[in-house]
This record gives structure tokens, C-alpha cells and sequence, in this order.
């Protein structure tokens, strides 16, 4: 290759929502771009995979920020619009509706803010007009400003509502779909979680995130994005405060006048030639999560009669939300069930499925010999799908087992061979950098640790990055 051939307009590290976002941005508008990504398949943290004939997805329970068309100035209409992607494309079908339970409550989350806000009123008499007040400020922040409000939204609720256990059903679906900081979450990422999960709401393509990536990588086809799978940055050549290089998995070394990472801060970080390999140990994300799939005999799913989207649950007394010295923390998680969409008539999953996401500890599951983690993945995958059924109405253990077709399990140590982030922290470094910046001249960050989280999120965060840093530059 010449000089003139492998030198790129922009090179972007990892294939998941916010890389291949940036990629088409940037494309749009001409710039050379190559997406380098060392694993087979596209998506990143929101990806799917092929098991014995069936596809399954992970990471995607929702697509949230969904509101009904003619909704303007929402997050989802401008990611839609800065990379001129049709809605008709996406399939976006509306959820039937979920739910927050903890201490015999319920607030439901069903794309209708009223119906929350009727449920804090009948569940929390005391607190509904400070609940509105908080709504009302929350509104008056730009969440996604680039220099964010900082401070705890734990202490933030506190002052603001008083009741414990209503702050901490407002923190458990915020926490579990969008923070890296244990026992509590930053107030401009608790906005972003406010508008996204109680404001906007839930949405799901029928055949799942296989949908959003196919998109992104159509329009990365169609404006001429090279893409290298398989092939992930070695190292990153550093010299007077710049990469000035890029050495990678294959041998090639290519230059490019930007480069965006979506590998974590501390794992792009330990790309450079100019540090030590063990640079940002305390910034390294501690939160993991474990998950568990089933699939059910379609027939015998419908009769279970399980209704619900999403259920976030808390059996405790209280909501913690930090690594658990256990394997696996069972007192509170997610389930999610992917049948329960508004597909239209005609449409339906083969199969009924019930997803179980909890916290868990990575070390300890990385330190078991393969034999007994194999053994423990599935005394898990049972003992979660016993605690979310305590959720649902009351199926018998004869009818559940006879109409369970699969079951599959994924850990941090899952999480943290196909995605390369330390710890397998889903949500990443407690750190992050809204402004994308590091202290290279041409190295910026995006996705999770540049701190716009989830789906329409990291898209929204690749979009940004390529904004601010690639196009109005």
C-alpha cells in the first residue's frame, strides 16, 4: 500500500452503534472512513448471534427515546434525520407496556408519562406534587448538553422527593439501563434516563437489533466506508501529543487525521505507545452483568398469559447497585420480554422468550476452572428464571419445563471476550468525557465512555463526536 492508500480521513475503532454512526456522519460528507473492529460481528454491546438455529440478541431489551410520529426535537427524530434514515426503516413497534416493582408497588412505564405520574399519585400521595416539581426541572436541562451536570441523582432525589422507596424505583430502571457508577448515577445521565424511560418510552424492531445494525451497515455501503472485520487496532503510534499511526491485528499500519474509539477510555488508552499497558486501573468500570435467555413452544408461551415488556424489580429493602461479592446479585434485575411489542397483525416471534439480566461479579466468574463455570451458568440461568417468574403470573414448574424449547447464558467474562471492555463493564468507565476529547490532538472517544448510553445513545454519541469533531472542525 502507499502512503496515499492507507491514509484515512478518519479511522474509527469498533463496529457497535456509535462506531458505525460516526462512520456514516462522517461518510456522508465525504471523508475517507475505515471502521476497524476486531471481533466477526457488527453491533458491539448490541449485537445478535447464531445458536443452534436460532438468533438471538443481545443487549437490544428496547429501543428507547420512542415517541409517536410527528413527535419533533426528539432525540430519536434527530438521529433518524442526521443520518437520513426513513422511520418506515427502522420498524419501530411500540411496547405493551412495563413496569417498576418493588415493596408490593408498581409504576407502570408504558410510553404514557400521565399514566407514571397517576401511579406516583395513588403509590405516593405525599410526594406526587414533588415528583412534578422534579419533573419540571428535569425539563429545563439540556441533558445532552456536552458539558453536563454533574453530582449524584441519589442525593438529588433525596432532597427532592424525601421518600426513599420512590427515589429508589426512579433510580433502579435508570441505574440498570444506564450507569457506570455503583449505588448511584450522575444527574445529567439520570435526566437523559428520565426522558428516555419515563417521558419517551420503549420501542422494538420485529426482528430485533439485527434491524438498527443492518441499517447503519447499509448506509455504510452506501457512502463508501471500508470496513475491516476481524481486525482490531495492536497498538497506536503516538508522537508530539498525536497518533501518528495505527498498527494493526493484521500487520498493516495505517494514519488517519482522526481517530474515534469506542473501545473504553482505559482500553484505548492502553492502545498508545506512549504509556504504560496498565495505565487507568482505578477508572476501569466495575459494574457486570449476567443474562438469561429462554425460549418457549410459542402455543404453550401464549397460554402463560406473561403480558408485561419490561419489568424492573427490587426484592430487597432497599436498591443497591454495585458489583455483588457473589457471583450474582438475584435481589434485582431486569426481564424483559421481547414477544411483548405492538407488531401488527400477522406478526409474530417464532417462539416466546424471556430475558433475565442481573448484576455480577466478574473477577469471581472469571476465576472459575471452565469446568465448574459451565456448571455455575447454568445453576444460574435456573435460579434467575425462578426469581423473574415470581414476577409474572404463576405458571407450574410441569407446564414452564414442557414448553422450554432453549436456554442460553452470558456472564462478564462473555461480555468481556467479545467486547474487549475491562471488567465486561456493560456502561464502562465511571469517567466520562461528554466533550469526547482525550489528551491527544486527533484521538476522541465515543460510545459508552464518551457517556451517551444505550441504542439510540452511542448512535447519537457516534453522530456527535463526528459533529463536533469531524465535520464543524
Amino acid at each position: 500500500m502507499t502512503h496515499a492508500e492507507n491514509h484515512y480521513d478518519a479511522v474509527i475503532i469498533g463496529a457497535g452503534m456509535s462506531g458505525l454512526a460516526a462512520a456514516v456522519r462522517l461518510a456522508m460528507y465525504d471523508r475517507r472512513v475505515l471502521v476497524v473492529e476486531r471481533h466477526n460481528a457488527p453491533g458491539g454491546l448490541n449485537s445478535f448471534y447464531a445458536k443452534a438455529g436460532r438468533k438471538y440478541d443481545v443487549g437490544l431489551h428496547a429501543l428507547t427515546n420512542w415517541v409517536p410520529e410527528g413527535v419533533k426535537g426528539a432525540p430519536l427524530v434527530k438521529l433518524m434525520r442526521q443520518l437520513r434514515i426513513r422511520r418506515e426503516e427502522l420498524d419501530l413497534c411500540p411496547q405493551f407496556g412495563s413496569k417498576v416493582s418493588m415493596a408490593g408497588k408498581n409504576l407502570r412505564l408504558n410510553n404514557h408519562f400521565d399514566d407514571l405520574l397517576a401511579d406516583v399519585a395513588t403509590e405516593f400521595p405525599k410526594s406526587v406534587d414533588r415528583f412534578r416539581a422534579l419533573d419540571a426541572w428535569i425539563a429545563g436541562l439540556d441533558e445532552a448538553a456536552l458539558q453536563a451536570h454533574g453530582g449524584s441523582a441519589r442525593s438529588l432525589l433525596d432532597e427532592r422527593l424525601g421518600d426513599p422507596l420512590l427515589c429508589d424505583m426512579l433510580l433502579l430502571p435508570t441505574c440498570f439501563y444506564g450507569s457506570a457508577l455503583e449505588d448511584d448515577i450522575e444527574v445529567s445521565q439520570f435526566a437523559v434516563m428520565w426522558r428516555s424511560l419515563f417521558r419517551e418510552g420503549f420501542a422494538r424492531p420485529f426482528i430485533g437489533v439485527r434491524q438498527v445494525v443492518r441499517i447503519l451497515l447499509d448506509r455504510c455501503r452506501e457512502h463508501g466506508v471500508e470496513r475491516r472485520m476481524k481486525c482490531g487496532v495492536k497498538s497506536m503510534e503516538v508522537k508530539a501529543g498525536r497518533v501518528v499511526a495505527l498498527h494493526l491485528d493484521d500487520g498493516t499500519e495505517v494514519t488517519a487525521d482522526a481517530i474515534y474509539s469506542s473501545a473504553g477510555a482505559v482500553e484505548t488508552q492502553r492502545l498508545r505507545s506512549d504509556v504504560s499497558p496498565l495505565v487507568g486501573a482505578a477508572e476501569i468500570g466495575r459494574l457486570g452483568y449476567a443474562e438469561t435467555i429462554a425460549t418457549y413452544d410459542p402455543a404453550a408461551f401464549r397460554d402463560f398469559k406473561w403480558q408485561d415488556t419490561i419489568i424492573f424489580f427490587c426484592d430487597a429493602e432497599r436498591f443497591t447497585y454495585r458489583s455483588p461479592e457473589q457471583l450474582v446479585d438475584a435481589r434485582s434485575g431486569v426481564i424483559c420480554i421481547p414477544n411483548n411489542y405492538e407488531y401488527g397483525e400477522g406478526r409474530a416471534l417464532d417462539e416466546g422468550w424471556l430475558r433475565v439480566t442481573a448484576l455480577a461479579n466478574h473477577d469471581a466468574w472469571c476465576a472459575l476452572p471452565e469446568t465448574e463455570y459451565q456448571a455455575r451458568k447454568q445453576e444460574w440461568c435456573a435460579r434467575l428464571n425462578r426469581v423473574a417468574r415470581t414476577h409474572l403470573p404463576a405458571v407450574a414448574d410441569v407446564a414452564h419445563d414442557a414448553a422450554l424449547t432453549s436456554t442460553d447464558v452470558f456472564t462478564p467474562r462473555t461480555v468481556r471476550k467479545f467486547t474487549g471492555h475491562l471488567n465486561g463493564a456493560i456502561y464502562g468507565s465511571p469517567v466520562k468525557r461528554r466533550d469526547g476529547r482525550t489528551d491527544l490532538a486527533n484521538l476522541f472517544l465515543i460510545g459508552t465512555d464518551q457517556g451517551f448510553l444505550g441504542v439510540t445513545g452511542a448512535m447519537l454519541s457516534g453522530i456527535s463526536m463526528a459533529n463536533l469533531h469531524g465535520l464543524k472542525a
